[in-house]
């Protein structure tokens, strides 16, 4: 029987989706010696500092945490290698200078929730979706000098459905990852690691950082370039529009909850029709039912919560 090796791992992670992988070390005891994760951030109305989802896990098992604002200080390379780490794992955090990822024994590797080389980058569950695809999953790579290049360990491949929310998918990933993680660990673990490189493809899909622009509605795409935007970016960060309710200014909607009609009709994109309890939107294509919007500073609500009080005049659409 092949003797293991004892590892000794750094984790980094800062969001909620790097959680799960981290627990899923504890529950496996392996010896977790550190944990690196961002900074405490300033959040909500209050302005008060607010601590990162794997700080609040790591503080709550006791681990031993390391929350640098510049990864290439010398006082925390030296806190890193007092460590003494021979393995270090990834999971949604920064982008890593050489000396850090060159310095465990093992190697650092790191877990992207995509199938690579598709979907490098920083929003690779949101764009998986936006662009209509049937299909994603988790790899986890060793680190190498730049962003999601280096070499393949272990990958996982999932469906996405139809009607498949970002926030729907980003959980099962965040499952299927951490299982992936274990599997990654338990092989380098027996040192029976075969990596292989990733292909070159003349058609790489990149997962661009989300911000305002590329998250806002175009009413004058199709049906179903419309209907994957809005449930790529449902529940986070969440689509937007202008709404022209006949007003002197222009009111920015939020979307989530959607269905979608096919219809061949004539009417302009962006126009609204309102019945009773039901609010539709045009397109090219078809129509956007609307289940579920907000308002600015209100929370989000049903569409029929929100045509109980609000009117929408004759004219009234989405720019």
């Amino acid at each position: 029987m092949t003797q293991k090796r004892d590892l000794r791992i750094v984790f980094m992670g800062t969001p909620d989706f790097a959680v799960a992988s981290l627990k899923g070390l504890l529950d496996h005891n392996y010896n977790v010696v550190g944990v690196i994760t961002a900074p405490d951030r300033k959040a909500g109305r209050g302005q008060k500092l607010r601590a990162s989802a794997v700080k609040a896990f790591a503080l709550e098992r006791n681990l031993n945490i390391l929350q640098p604002k510049n990864l290439k200080a010398e006082s925390f390379i030296e806190e890193l290698r007092a460590l003494k780490a021979n393995l270090q794992i990834i999971v949604a955090f920064r982008m890593l200078p050489k000396v850090v990822w060159q310095m465990p024994e093992y190697g650092t590797f790191n877990l992207h929730a995509s199938l690579l080389p598709q979907y490098r980058g920083a929003a690779p569950i949101h764009w998986a979706i936006i662009n209509g695809e049937s299909k994603t999953g988790v790899t986890t790579f060793f680190i190498d000098e730049k962003i999601d290049t280096g070499a393949i360990i272990l990958s996982e491949e999932t469906k996405i459905n139809d009607d498949t929310t970002v926030g729907e998918l980003h959980d099962e990933l965040m499952a299927i990852g951490s299982d992936l993680v274990i599997k990654t660990v338990e092989i380098i673990e027996k040192d029976e690691v075969s990596t292989s490189i990733q292909p070159q493809s003349e058609d790489l899909k990149t997962a661009y950082k989300l911000n305002r622009d590329n998250c806002k509605i175009d009413w004058e795409q199709d049906l179903d370039s419309i209907y994957n935007k809005i449930r790529g970016l449902n529940p986070f960060p969440a689509a937007w529009c202008y709404l022209d309710n006949g007003d002197e200014e222009y009111l920015t909607i939020k979307i989530y909850g959607i269905e979608k009609e096919l219809d061949k009709h004539s009417h302009k994109p962006g126009s609204i029709f309102v019945s009773k309890d039901e609010l539709k939107v045009a397109c090219r294509g078809g129509y956007i039912k609307v289940n579920e919007i907000q308002l600015p500073g209100k929370r989000k609500m049903d569409v029929k919560s929100l045509l109980n009080g609000f009117e929408f005049s004759k004219s009234a659409k989405l720019l």
